[in-house]
């Protein structure tokens, strides 16, 4: 007896501009639409369906948008305009009208609250006459819909907890595209990071656009913060280590700063971005810290995880930075001391208090600035990666290295890693020894030596293993 043929498979090619929240929300869409026989294939002329993920915080995001679709119009056509075309996340969300009138060949655009619909949508688009939209807030039903199961994303696996931002700082677009805050139950954050480590996460980082604004309701009633979360995700077995990015200053509250020094799951880095040195920048921004602020905060983290490493985000150029302004931050970053940084010049977003700002910098003169802001932080990074030479440290492997023989993974400071060894080792927490350094990495001897894995990246242990 023959067994029934099955349905042809149909494939899948997602684009991903942006944050790791747009990587996560790539991966969740993947997930939503596997129920309809898409599997993920690697490149765009081997789909059935395209989905372009944008990031609207990237400059000339929509140009590059537009780019995209302008190549993948005659792909579609090829196709005899059966390949189902999507454009999603927060450029669709702001440009959404724009992108139909400009690309009608687009069969969907949603925003980044939507995703958990695309079934839905790609039924309508095949029975749809123009594009179809969807552009609302619905957080709470995305979050309630999305499947439980998903496909493993190895060592390394990311977990939205948190999405939107109140705090609406003049230059970003993030509250009109993403919404306002909402945080999800923390039992369904446990439930998925219990999921993701038994599919094989040893490592898992809480995403959230101000993600240390975490006050999602906990299974007693109560409303927890993401001292308390920390706290409970480091308790589930086989969990190594714990981060949470992006964060802002006016959220780094006593709890969580204290857990920096109680958690030992919860690695010494924190990306915590505070845009300029100058408190009449940071007025204009609405950023409703001063610079003082912030160095109070650096002070409070050093002194709870004294081997604490931290990363920021600067913006040169902002309307009406003056070069008083510009030296404020280069002695603020000189104060403080960065393992790694982002910087970017100023960049115009529609719909901004700051796109609207007189006073604009010349685009010269925000390069210089750049520049200098660049120059120094690349002196601490290569500093900070230095300072490791010699030490003795906990490095989580997720794959094979660029080299034959070659297996890579991440420091406590998130630093890629290189060591000789081979894929098996992927998962694996071991003891290492720093043996070269470089710009952007470590390179670093595997060590053989009893070493706490589920807890690596401990401090004390980190001594006693070098002692």
């Amino acid at each position: 007896m023959t067994s029934p043929a099955r349905a042809p498979q149909k494939r899948l090619f997602v684009k991903t501009w942006g944050c790791q929240m747009n990587v996560y929300d790539s991966a969740r869409m993947a997930d939503v639409l596997a129920p309809l026989g898409y599997a993920p294939v690697e490149t765009p002329e081997d789909a059935d369906m395209v989905i372009l993920n944008t990031c609207h915080i990237r400059e000339k995001a929509s140009e590059k948008l537009f780019s995209e679709l302008g190549r993948l119009r005659a792909q579609k056509e090829a196709t005899g305009g059966r390949m189902v075309l999507a454009v999603a996340g927060c450029v669709a969300q702001a440009e959404g009208a724009e992108i139909t009138a400009r690309a009608p060949f687009v069969d969907i655009v949603l925003g980044p609250q939507s995703y958990h619909r695309l079934p839905e949508m790609v039924a309508r688009a095949s029975r749809a006459a123009g594009a179809v939209i969807e552009t609302e807030f619905p957080t709470e039903e995305k979050f309630d819909h999305l499947p439980e199961v998903s496909a493993p994303q190895g060592p390394i696996a990311f977990l939205t907890i948190q999405e939107g931002c109140d705090k609406f700082c003049s230059f970003c677009v993030v509250p009109y595209t993403r919404g306002a805050e909402y945080s999800r139950p923390a039992a369904a954050v446990i439930a998925e990071a219990k999921r993701l480590v038994a599919q094989g996460a040893r490592e898992i980082a809480l995403l959230g656009q101000n993600v240390n604004a975490y006050h999602g309701e906990g299974p007693d009633g109560v409303t927890w913060s993401l001292g308390r979360l920390l706290r409970e995700l480091a308790g589930i077995e086989g969990l190594g280590r714990l981060r949470y990015t992006t964060s802002h200053p006016r959220d780094m509250d006593d709890d969580l700063i204290a857990a920096h020094g109680e958690i030992p799951a919860l690695m010494p880095f924190l990306h915590l971005p505070v845009q300029s040195g100058s408190d009449r920048v940071l007025k204009m921004m609405n950023r409703g810290h001063a610079a003082a602020d912030f160095l109070r905060i650096v002070d409070r983290l050093r002194a709870a995880r004294p081997d604490i490493a931290l990363s920021s985000d600067f913006i040169a150029g902002h309307p009406g930075e003056t070069e008083e302004d510009h030296q404020a931050t280069l002695r603020l970053i000189e104060q403080v001391g960065f393992a790694q940084a982002f910087s970017f010049k100023y960049s115009s977003r529609p719909g901004t208090p700051a796109s609207a700002a007189p006073l604009h910098v010349p685009e010269a003169e925000k390069d210089r600035r750049l520049q200098e802001i660049q120059a120094l932080l690349r002196d601490q990074q290569v500093a900070f990666n230095r300072s490791r030479l010699g030490m003795r440290i906990a490095v989580l492997f997720t794959g094979p290295g660029r080299h034959p023989g070659q297996v890579a993974g991440r420091s406590p400071w998130l630093q890629p890693v290189h060591a000789e060894g081979g894929a098996e080792l992927a998962g694996r927490i071991l003891p290492c020894e720093v043996v070269a350094t470089h710009p952007n990495s470590l390179a670093a001897r595997i060590l053989e030596l009893p070493f706490g894995e589920a807890r690596s990246g401990d401090p004390p242990n980190q001594e006693k293993a070098a002692a």
